[in-house]
């Protein structure tokens, strides 16, 4: 009832939303994860799956499964690398010579359908030369296409027996679905992206030939850049049934009233994440029923993009709520959020609610819980607390002394729990304040906590000014890759932020020129971490032995340049006569330059 206080100004559709939001049930720090561990193709020495003939979905006998010390899963199969290989190989060869598929999709196909694959080494499993059995078995035994096709594109093999065509077996029978396949590839949509597409929109693969095409100039039409409306389209397939999302396009109108640029979406927008462009309505709607202007609520956008886009404002109205029934007044909620717009993010309000429980459960009263939050709101939305079992054991479990604590001496309640010790980052930033504010500023958007063991490790592995890494975040992010993938990739390989702008555009361009896309450095972001004289000699290795035909089918970076030197001289030099002398002249040449 006290939401009903808010303002008389709040519309019924807002208080209905907030009230069935805010039922505020015990919080816990313990949930349940429900994974399927079932794989699609079990061994085939328990499980004899027949995947050949098949004239519709594969069938999987149902198993039993028993308790046992091993999970069953897939990676039960042992497979050697060569024999993956030879089968990859063999696949390839027979989609593009005996089914006439292009290079660029045999390729594909070939080599993101690992559990495909996987299945067809178990039918030769006792052959010595996996490659000819299978090439044999094959040319004898038809497959149904359309498996390692759609595991391709990124669905789970689990999924597949769902999406399989009845009466169909061979890709080239559904020419529709294969024309607007190739209109999404054409137009720049990741091929394993495109799965997602065809779970939640299988309506477009039935589209007539240049419907597609148009639907996608439709968004560009808006003014949209290709590179976003490639983002919308992979993380809401929807938008391509039907007429141009009327939401999509009323969201776009008001933030181009908040002073947005019509492409800012873009940067934002992950394919990972599902939006509803109706919530984000109705929050930037509720925010000025509230009481802010959009000069406010563009500076709360601005700052944490996060907030609108990440659930697509449902955090706003639990943010509001909670701290409203805590008793803090609507100005103070309104300041609060104006001045740390940093709590709206995912992480920091994970943060937030955890402080919460920990005040409810030792026992706080909720005006004193309300002041707490509001002198501390920073701390508490950038740490970690440990649970209140384990700080009352520091204090013999008297509640009534860290409740004394608390209220006399914060600082020494922090000490005993917060999760990480903030003493080491204080001391880094003290040699250097101003550089080490921007970088902080940095790692923040990266998804780092402030003042964490993480934050300090990553301090130290970073070289450069804040906005030196945002100009080369930026770079990767303008040269075609999801800015949330990009995240990922700096956080697995920090070293390659450490290069400068010019040098990673360098070798974002020669890989391109070589005919990778690339997505190709996403899933090998340490590729931008090597040095360009073994990335030019190692290629150049390759591109000679592949004129010459020592070498079947591209190969992927990571095979050619994570590899020891002695290991890429004996698969990739001496495979040739000449190759040693190539390998040295290359050397030599490398060194001159």
């Amino acid at each position: 009832m006290l939401i009903l206080k808010i303002s008389k100004r709040v519309p019924e559709s807002m208080i209905s939303q907030l009230n069935n939001l805010l039922k505020f049930p015990p919080i816990t720090e313990k949930r349940l994860a429900l994974q399927s561990h079932t794989p699609f193709f079990l061994s085939l020495r328990r499980i004899q799956i027949k995947c050949f003939h098949s004239s519709g979905p594969v069938r999987c006998p149902k198993v039993a499964l028993v308790e046992s010390p091993l999970p069953i899963s897939s990676s039960v199969i042992k497979i050697s690398r060569v024999a993956r290989s030879d089968a990859q190989a063999a696949l390839f060869e027979y989609l593009h010579y005996t089914r006439g598929f292009t290079y660029m999709d045999a390729e594909h196909i070939s080599k993101n359908s690992p559990h495909f694959v996987e299945n067809l080494v178990m039918k030769v499993e006792n052959e010595q030369d996996v490659s000819r059995a299978l090439s044999k078995l094959l040319r004898y035994y038809p497959i149904n296409e359309f498996e390692p096709f759609l595991e391709s594109l990124g669905l789970r093999p689990t999924e597949l027996s769902l999406f399989l065509p009845a009466n169909l077996i061979f890709l080239a029978d559904d020419h529709m679905l294969l024309d607007n396949f190739h209109v999404l590839c054409d137009y720049g949509i990741p091929r394993v992206e495109i799965g997602k597409i065809y779970k939640e929109a299988a309506e477009i693969f039935g589209y007539e030939f240049g419907r597609l095409n148009t639907k996608l100039r439709a968004y560009e039409d808006l003014g949209l850049s290709k590179p976003t409306v490639i983002k919308l389209v992979t993380s809401c397939p929807s938008i391509l049934v039907g007429d141009v999302n009327k939401e999509l396009v009323d969201v776009l109108n008001k933030l181009t009233e908040l002073g947005f640029q019509r492409d800012w979406i873009g940067g934002y927008l992950s394919s990972r994440h599902s939006y509803s462009w109706n919530r984000m309505l109705d929050t930037m709607t509720f925010l000025v029923e509230v009481g802010f202007g959009d000069m406010q609520i563009g500076d709360l956008i601005r700052k944490n993009p996060a907030f609108l886009l990440e659930g697509s404002g449902k955090q706003i109205y639990v943010l509001f709520g909670r701290l409203l029934k805590l008793g803090l007044k609507m100005n103070e909620v309104y300041l609060l959020l104006l001045e740390n717009p940093e709590i709206l993010s995912p992480k920091c309000a994970k943060n937030v609610w955890k402080a919460l429980y920990f005040l409810f459960e030792i026992g706080m009263e909720t005006d004193h819980i309300a002041k707490f939050l509001r002198t501390h709101i920073q701390l508490l939305a950038s740490h970690s607390l440990k649970g209140p079992k384990t700080v009352l054991r520091s204090l013999n479990g008297d509640r009534q002394k860290l409740l004394q604590v608390m209220s006399e001496n914060p600082s020494k309640f922090f000490a005993l729990a917060f999760k990480s010790n903030i003493s080491s980052i204080e001391q880094i930033r003290a040699k250097n304040p101003g550089k080490m504010l921007q970088k902080t500023a940095f790692l923040l958007k990266l998804g780092y906590i402030e003042n964490s063991d993480e934050m300090g490790k990553a301090l130290k592995k970073f070289r450069g000014r804040g906005d030196q890494l945002q100009e080369r975040f930026d770079c990767l992010v303008q040269a075609g890759l999801d800015s949330n993938v990009v995240v990922d990739m700096i956080r697995q390989a920090p070293t390659a932020l450490n290069q400068s702008k010019d040098v990673l555009e360098k070798k974002i361009a020669y890989l391109i020129s070589l005919g990778y896309p690339v997505v190709t450095i996403a899933a090998f972001p340490t590729y931008l971490c090597y040095d360009i004289g073994r990335i030019n000699r190692r290629f150049n290795m390759y591109l000679w032995l592949k004129e010459r035909g020592a070498v079947k089918s591209m190969i992927s970076p990571s095979t050619l340049l994570a590899c020891s030197e002695a290991r890429f001289t004996k698969y990739f030099v001496d495979v040739h006569p000449e190759g040693p002398l190539k390998w040295e002249s290359l050397k030599k040449s490398s060194l001159s330059s």
